[in-house]
């Protein structure tokens, strides 16, 4: 069979990977793999509902009434959350913003494409673990083995840092700076980079593992490594926190009740440090938020933060039934100031 010579949507594909993307916008590496990701899934509907290869399918085969049923065919037959939904129809849009400015011609078929309009859903309470919670996880870890070793120092630098766990995966030797004051930098969204300080007792685990490892502080490969020395991966840490969450739950009941993914972890740290008195905009710098907006949302997470703040405030009265009665030897003024 003759290979299809490469058509508009083709020459548009490769360009808005290979140029627009990482040339012209900067954007990371992991932002161009989750837009490749999205296309390739839109693609491949399309290959099977148009009974067409993917090499056969041009920018008129790109419809708004064919992206909305894909979008319908993630939640429906892939069981995709409304989250993931919209940050396919993000990757979408970025392609026709991309579309609009480089084929004027296609202008109008692009602004179709970015009417369509990202659906709303009802956040999630933010899920975190309570400092025992993460104690009892720590606990469970055998560090008498490489692999319970390496897994210690990663949830409590996890824990310590706060760091998004694609952060804490790129993290690299060279990166650690395990001497007063001891710290270490991670590059967040957007390739920003920030310094984000440890404890000691943080910096001493990172130290020995490093010793006990021959690890070269000065090495720019991530430090964070599988059992076939491979770089860890997302999959890698969920596996983790998996395995410790299971054995934690069996001592620690509470956390029966309780989700445990990388990003909780984060959630927690955030919690920890708020209950700590750090204020909102540290704490933002912390984590490595673009707004102190997405930080204010741990003011309102923390139960026994508003428990104590309950306990500090009197009720209302009850008018049928006065807290302090009038009794004949009280004088009406002194009762009169006690309601």
């Amino acid at each position: 069979m003759k290979t299809p010579l490469p058509n508009l949507l083709a020459r548009a594909l490769r360009d808005f990977f290979a140029h627009h993307l990482p040339r012209l916008q900067g954007v990371s590496p992991h932002t161009v793999r989750s837009y490749r990701d999205s296309l390739v899934l839109l693609l491949r509907f399309l290959s099977s509902c148009r009974a067409r290869p993917v090499a056969c399918l041009d920018l008129h085969d790109l419809g708004t009434e064919e992206i909305m049923a894909f979008l319908d065919h993630l939640q429906t037959e892939r069981a995709n959350t409304i989250s993931t939904r919209n940050v396919r129809l993000a990757a979408i849009h970025a392609f026709a913003r991309y579309l609009a400015t480089q084929h004027p011609d296609r202008l109008e078929h692009a602004q179709r494409i970015l009417a369509i309009p990202f659906k709303r859903f009802e956040a999630r309470a933010v899920e975190y673990l309570e400092y025992e919670e993460i104690q009892a996880l720590l606990d469970t870890v055998n560090r008498s083995t490489d692999d319970g070793e390496r897994d210690y120092v990663l949830l409590a630098t996890l824990f310590n840092t706060g760091a998004r766990v694609q952060e804490i995966l790129d993290l690299r030797p060279v990166d650690l700076q395990l001497i007063k004051p001891f710290q270490i930098r991670l590059f967040g969204k957007g390739r920003k980079e920030r310094l984000c300080p440890l404890w000691p007792q943080t910096a001493d685990v990172l130290r020995t593992f490093c010793v006990r490892h021959g690890v070269d502080l000065g090495s720019a490969a991530p430090l964070f490594r599988n059992h076939r020395g491979q770089p860890l991966t997302r999959f890698g840490v969920r596996y983790i926190l998996a395995k410790y969450h299971a054995r934690a739950k069996v001592h620690t009941p509470t956390l029966a009740a309780k989700r445990l993914h990388p990003h909780s972890i984060r959630h927690s740290t955030a919690v920890h440090l708020l209950k700590a008195g750090v204020d909102m905009v540290t704490i933002s710098q912390w984590l490595g938020h673009a707004s102190l907006n997405t930080t204010n949302k741990y003011a309102t997470v923390d139960l026994e933060m508003k428990r104590q703040a309950l306990q500090k405030a009197d009720p209302p009265r009850d008018a049928q039934n006065p807290a302090t009665p009038w009794r004949n030897d009280t004088s009406i003024l002194a009762w009169l100031v006690s309601l």
